[in-house]
């Protein structure tokens, strides 16, 4: 795509990054445009100059004349519209896709970004139209995994089912090979145009599921599957509906991924499961989790059936629409049939490497986490592997200390000589808490990386005038549970 270098030469000269362009339309007009409302940044974008022309052209869809396109993309118009990007008639020019500044950092680096995909639908409350292969743009989906993924250097990396490119885009800036896979053959294309944009590297092959990357391993996959738990029955819109019904997307990438995994590769998945009736969802999950990984899954978020079926159809387009109810009806009775009480969301991260004693954590986790969040879910597994390294014993003698963020809440009668209850707070992380007595709050606070763990519980248990046997045996499972959520780090031993 020869007109790939003079476009990015362009978007830097008029300054069309993330940064500038929010600066450029304002705090309300950005956030009325995250609610697909164009008004206040046009209001806002009126000098013809080659920003706002940019601004008007891809991000509000609004027609600006040839000569202010001109200004914009000094001779790569008539281009731009071969390749599909533009459209011109006699005087003006509109967009045929979108082109959108991002921002991401990566191994301690910021980098200006753009991200070409299919043009945002019903913006100002327009009709929703997409079709069968539309590929989606920057979205909160996106943004979430990408969150959700770590950013250590990695040799290999895989981003199955890439759709525009985003997920290989942040990839390239940590991993040396990238391989992104996709079956809609538009969004390989754009995912081509958006790596030579940005001047990464990345291995585009067409393909569904693991198929186009058959026998080979990573040491870190990242997924934002077709998540969306329908009957798969009628059209299929391929960013959304993998045509398999239920979760078994999801299921199937769970189970089959880590075959593709080197030993200690992770695979991260954004997805959608379904609450069966009578099953705990934690139980259901579970059962689809090798023993010989580790795996920390998040529930985010949970939704009834109803809320679910209106989500999917507001998304496609179909809510008011002449078929809505019978959709609508249709979904629902499917949903009942299959058993399906509730729809969960949230992040499922799964490593390989733990012989035949992987640890297996499922929480639900509603409340406000640090973002990113994928330091978290790495400090997690660096946990869970230094604690399946050290015996009873080996604990007993290392030395760990609390995380500077952890702070201690008491809650009771002013006055009171004891709380009622001690919560343990983190401030980053997962800003997980726990109870915890008397003894469990005493011992954090004295761990500085100092005395062993054995040391500690034989001073605890001469203060509380409880027997050395019994305090360890009570105390030293609690002291795992510590160090697994993340409140305590091992220091030596």
């Amino acid at each position: 795509m020869d007109f790939t270098g003079p476009l990015r030469e362009a978007l830097l000269a008029a300054d069309f990054t993330y940064d500038r362009v929010a600066e450029a339309i304002g705090e309300d007009a950005h956030r009325a445009l995250g609610r697909n409302e164009t008004l206040p940044a046009l209001r806002r974008t009126t000098s013809g100059g080659p920003l706002d022309s940019l601004v008007r052209l891809f991000l509000l869809q609004t027609l600006v004349t040839r000569e202010e396109a001109d200004r914009a993309l000094p001779g790569l118009v008539d281009q731009l519209c071969n390749a599909g990007l533009l459209e011109q008639s006699i005087s003006e020019v509109a967009a045929r896709m979108d082109c959108r500044p991002y921002a991401t950092s990566e191994a301690g680096q910021d980098r200006d970004l753009w991200v070409v995909s299919d043009l945002t639908p019903g913006l100002d409350g327009a009709p929703v139209a997409v079709g069968p292969d539309h590929v989606l743009g920057i979205s909160s989906a996106s943004t979430s995994l990408a969150q959700l993924t770590m950013r250590e250097p990695v040799g290999r990396a895989l981003d199955l089912g890439t759709g525009c490119g985003v997920q290989a885009l942040h990839l390239a800036g940590h991993a040396d090979h990238v391989v992104a896979t996709d079956v809609n053959s538009r969004a390989l294309w754009m995912t081509r145009l958006n790596a030579e944009l940005n001047g990464a590297e990345v291995d585009v092959r067409d393909g569904s599921f693991f198929e186009p990357v058959a026998g080979e391993r990573f040491d870190l996959i990242s997924t934002n599957p077709p998540f969306v738990i329908s009957p798969a029955t009628g059209e299929r819109l391929v960013y959304r509906d993998s045509g398999l019904p239920g979760d078994r997307v999801v299921e199937h990438i769970v189970r089959t991924g880590p075959d593709h995994l080197t030993d200690g590769g992770w695979l991260q998945v954004l997805a959608n499961w379904a609450i069966a009736d009578g099953t705990p969802w934690d139980e259901r999950l579970g059962s689809w989790l090798r023993a010989d990984c580790d795996a920390l899954v998040v529930q985010r978020e949970t939704l009834d059936p109803a809320a679910y079926v209106e989500l999917w159809l507001k998304d496609s387009g179909h809510h008011g629409g002449p078929d809505y109810a019978h959709r609508y009806d249709t979904w629902l009775s499917w949903m009942e049939e299959s058993g399906i009480e509730g729809v969960g969301f949230g992040w499922i991260s799964v490593r390989l490497g733990a012989g035949a004693s992987g640890r297996h954590e499922l929480i639900e986790w509603p409340y406000d986490v640090e973002q990113p969040v994928g330091p978290a879910i790495h400090g997690w597994g660096t946990a869970v592997a230094a604690l399946r390294d050290l015996t009873d014993d080996a604990l007993m003698g290392s030395t760990l200390r609390a995380r500077e963020d952890v702070q201690q809440e008491t809650v009771g009668r002013p006055g009171a000589e004891d709380p009622e209850a001690i919560v343990l707070r983190q401030q980053r992380g997962f800003r997980r808490a726990r109870t915890a007595d008397t003894v469990e709050a005493a011992f954090l606070g004295a761990c500085d990386g100092d005395l062993s763990v054995g040391q500690l519980l034989g001073a605890l248990a001469q203060l509380t005038d409880t027997g050395a046997d019994q305090l360890r045996s009570t105390y030293l499972p609690v002291v795992r549970e510590l160090v697994g959520e993340g409140f305590l780090e091992v220091t030596g031993g």
